[in-house]
């Protein structure tokens, strides 16, 4: 929970970034009425937000955040925190797509260009196993396509992609509901490409 005013400024800078791409707005989050840097935090940020007229920044403590993610995922755009609270809310935000396995992951570079970091590593325990989804890796290249690269277009054909494998009734055993039929991950991966 160490951070320095350049680094919280580097990061606000890269969430009004991604959200000028999206619906633009920003909700950042801390605990800035227990935690001093959380104060640090909330002050760099809202300064930030300044040079951003366009994108409209709230602050929420990451407790509420915690509660309002379930109540009310659709209100947030792009939430910016700390590490800490960064983790704890990215796994959560995860059940909502129903599985760990469903979450792209990017981690954004001092040079604010995203290095997509696939999130296999989060199912070691199922690797060669062909048994978890591939979605959230092909969902990571969809954002470094679209944060990066500036590839709108091919963002969007991977993300119909995508959407139209599930509407098709494809699972892996990690995302399946009980009756749903199984395929393996190679399989969810080949489907996805056969649809691009």
């Amino acid at each position: 929970m160490h951070y320095s005013a350049p680094e919280v400024e580097r990061i606000a800078r890269v969430a009004f970034e991604a959200a000028r791409k999206r619906n633009k707005r920003v909700c950042s989050v801390d605990k800035e009425n227990v935690l001093e840097t959380s104060r640090l935090w909330r002050e760099v940020v809202t300064a930030v937000g300044k040079d951003y007229p366009d994108v409209a920044l709230t602050h929420m403590y990451v407790d509420n955040a915690a509660m309002q993610l379930l109540k009310n995922p659709r209100q947030f755009d792009v939430l910016v925190t700390g590490n800490i609270f960064g983790d704890i809310l990215s796994d959560e935000a995860s059940m909502l797509a129903g599985s760990i396995g469903m979450l792209p992951s990017a981690r954004w570079m001092r040079t604010t260009r995203a290095c997509t970091s696939h999130p296999w590593q989060r199912a070691g325990h199922h690797m060669g196993q062909n048994k978890a989804t591939s979605l959230a890796t092909i969902l990571s290249d969809r954002m470094m396509f679209k944060y990066t690269f500036n590839r709108v277009d091919v963002s969007d054909r991977i993300d119909a992609a995508v959407r139209s494998v599930l509407r098709a009734g494809k699972r892996t055993g990690d995302i399946a509901m009980k009756g749903e039929q199984i395929i393996g991950t190679k399989e969810m991966g080949d489907a996805v490409v056969a649809v691009l």
